[in-house]
């Protein structure tokens, strides 16, 4: 229902449902629901002595008489729950005609209050479930509009869009009260409990097989949707809308423009569940978010019930016999093995300092590393008796030797670039073998001209541009040789030429430096 809809009628109070609150609650009740039964059994008009049979064989009042259940019936018809007929025939009294040939049938308003009570009684929790198959019906009905929306019938759009919004329906709502059953009070408690431990694989693979799903799915059906242009869906849900109006019906037909705009409102719902709207994410990404967060919250939980059982038990033995298998070990390398096969990964903790590697192989080990020292400050708050305070200490000649180690790097950096400049333009596959510093400076300038735009261009501190040009046959590669091993590479062309920030820079041209700088 859209806002416009939204008339004093609409928003009228409901005479209807006065027999749910009402002083004798029980018999009108009573009544209500024989005729709701009667109803799902085709059986449509009732006299009011089998309504008194009835009401009576269910001993839901006592001493309930055929007077009194007229009154009640006369009450629900004055409430417009009921409506009443006069059966054919004749009758020898008028108090004949008026009482024993009276026939009562529910209205549509009070069939769907009784529909709606018979849900609530069922009603236990949130209930709901996670359909994966739904994701493939959704797919497979907006690629049906898509291949036949052009020259499909009435009819067959009607059907179409009724199984298409029907399993959308289904799966919003389903899956909102499975994901809130997930957070009620009762399954909180039932998380801390050991029991849960049996449940806990079978709830997990229920949650990760509907996230597969929805993941497989749901490109599919964002594809779809955005395939599907305006003027297409206009056109079907006009055909869909002429379907429902060709219906031969007793009562009054929708008025056409209302029934297209509550389509249309359909569609939008599909659309923004979806693909979300501006810059809302779609409920799609949130259900799949939740979803997530419902698995990683069950394997903490079940991991919490486990770390509890074993809290109260002695592992005494268990590590003594494993470390009688650290004991019995020759190398560190069978040493290193075991720890990774008995502990794991340990922990991750995010520790800042300088990278010392020595080369850049990935494929070196990490025992193989330098080591770094991190000093761990103490986390107490109480400060210790004979800590004495320390002196502000002298670094001048640490900061003497990082400004040397500096600036030899600088030197050795222009006097790469001077060779460079010699040259002016240099392919890879031109340089032969190089050390491993100027390896990792050469792929620098590479990877800085890569990012620089569509110039591949950028200049360095001391004034000189480096433009990289690719190899004029595409897919043109070379070795590169370097100390520490060969790299196979396209062969690039770079071109090194002197800029006017290079007079600011406290650079000379390289051919007033000598030939001693290459």
């Amino acid at each position: 229902m859209t806002e416009k809809s939204m008339t004093p009628q609409t928003l009228r109070g409901i005479p209807e449902l006065r027999y749910t609150n009402a002083d004798n609650v029980v018999r009108y009740r009573a009544i209500m629901r024989f005729f709701y039964l009667e109803y799902k059994r085709l059986r449509y008009w009732l006299r009011p002595e089998e309504v008194h049979a009835a009401i009576a064989q269910w001993d839901v009042w006592p001493h309930y008489t055929q007077e009194l259940c007229q009154q009640d019936l006369e009450q629900l018809a004055s409430w417009q729950n009921l409506t009443s007929r006069h059966e054919g025939g004749r009758s020898s009294t008028l108090e004949e005609y008026l009482k024993k040939k009276l026939q009562y049938c529910l209205r549509p308003y009070s069939i769907e209050i009784e529909r709606m009570l018979e849900s609530l009684e069922k009603v236990t929790g949130y209930g709901g479930s996670l359909e994966a198959s739904l994701f493939d019906t959704i797919a497979d009905k907006l690629f049906a509009i898509r291949r036949d929306a052009v020259d499909i019938e009435p009819e067959a759009a009607l059907q179409l869009w009724t199984s298409l919004y029907e399993s959308f329906v289904k799966l919003h709502e389903n899956a909102a009260d499975y994901m809130a059953s997930l957070h009620t009070a009762k399954a909180e408690e039932m998380m801390v409990t050991e029991a849960f431990l049996l449940f806990k694989e079978k709830l997990t693979d229920y949650l990760q097989h509907f996230v597969q799903a929805l993941q497989r799915s749901s490109y599919g059906i964002e594809g779809h949707l955005l395939q599907i242009r305006e003027p297409v869906m206009e056109l079907f849900l006009e055909r869909a809308a002429e379907g429902e109006l060709s219906r031969p019906r007793l009562e009054e037909a929708p008025d056409k423009e209302e029934l297209l705009q509550e389509l249309r409102q359909g569609w939008n719902n599909i659309r923004r569940w979806f693909l979300g709207s501006g810059s809302e994410a779609s409920e799609l990404t949130m259900l799949e978010r939740a979803t997530k967060d419902a698995i990683a919250r069950i394997v903490r939980s079940a991991i919490r019930i486990q770390e509890r059982k074993r809290s109260g038990l002695s592992r005494k033995k268990e590590l003594e016999h494993l470390a009688g298998w650290f004991a019995r070990l020759e190398t560190m390398d069978e040493a290193h093995r075991l720890g990774a096969h008995a502990f794991g990964l340990f922990r991750t903790r995010h520790l800042q300092g300088e990278d010392l590697r020595t080369t850049d192989r990935s494929d070196q080990s990490s025992w193989d590393e330098q080591a770094k020292l991190h000093l761990l400050r103490s986390r107490s708050r109480k400060r210790s008796a004979g800590v004495v305070p320390d002196s502000v200490p002298d670094h001048r000649e640490r900061k003497q030797r990082e400004r040397e180690v500096h600036q030899s790097r600088q030197a050795e950096e222009w006097r790469s670039i001077e060779r460079m400049l010699r040259l002016g333009q240099v392919s890879i596959s031109e340089l032969g073998p190089v050390t491993t510093s100027e390896r990792v400076r050469l792929l620098s300038w590479i990877g800085r001209c890569m990012t620089a735009g569509e110039k591949r261009s950028f200049v360095t501190a001391e004034g000189v541009r480096i433009t990289l040009s690719l190899p004029q046959a595409p897919g043109t590669l070379t070795v590169l040789l370097a100390e520490d091993g060969e790299l196979e590479m396209k062969d690039y062309r770079l071109d090194f030429r002197l800029t006017e920030a290079s007079l600011y820079s406290g650079r000379a041209e390289p051919d007033d430096k000598g030939d001693g700088a290459g």
